[in-house]
């Protein structure tokens, strides 16, 4: 696909534009936080934490045609009451994106952009844990389009359920 040096697509004959256009312009750490409360005595127990993953995204608009989506990954291990650490990471990304329907635009920042996301942000979050002294943490592979197909079936759920009100 060509693109004009404006960024954006190039105009064929007639000059319309030559389809739909998806370009990452920049990958990068927004924000970063790593905790360990409780060292150095947790490095004295067994190592058997009881770990969860919560997981967010948002996305913002910054130019005509250019979006900004941040995935937040929060990791937070606990042996017992106490918690060994706390990772977050703010993985965002630059996308350019044009041509697309409103609905195709929601679901590319929603699912698509956060799936490019989430390999930095856990290659982030598994290098951190180790330099905190962790054994290393390998997160699972996430199926963000099925996420953001659950999300969408909740609000159309939501909005049924108050349009019953």
């Amino acid at each position: 696909m060509s693109e004009s040096g404006t960024g954006r697509p190039a105009a064929g004959p007639g000059g319309e534009g030559v389809g739909p256009v998806f370009v990452i312009q920049r990958l990068y750490l927004k924000d970063v936080s790593f905790e360990t409360p409780h060292t150095p005595g947790i490095f004295n127990e067994a190592w058997d934490p009881e770990v969860s993953v919560q997981l967010s995204n948002a996305a913002t608009r910054v130019g005509e045609d250019l979006h900004e989506v941040v995935l937040t990954v929060t990791v937070t291990a606990r042996m017992g009451d106490k918690t060994a650490f706390l990772c977050e990471v703010h993985q965002a990304g630059l996308f350019q994106i044009a041509g697309y329907g409103q609905e195709e635009l929601e679901g590319l920042v929603g699912a698509f952009c956060p799936s490019i996301l989430f390999p930095y942000a856990r290659e982030a979050i598994s290098s951190l844990v180790v330099k905190g002294g962790f054994p290393a943490l390998v997160l699972a592979p996430i199926n963000f389009d099925a996420l953001y197909r659950q999300h969408r079936e909740q609000q159309a759920a939501a909005g049924a359920g108050e349009a019953r009100h």
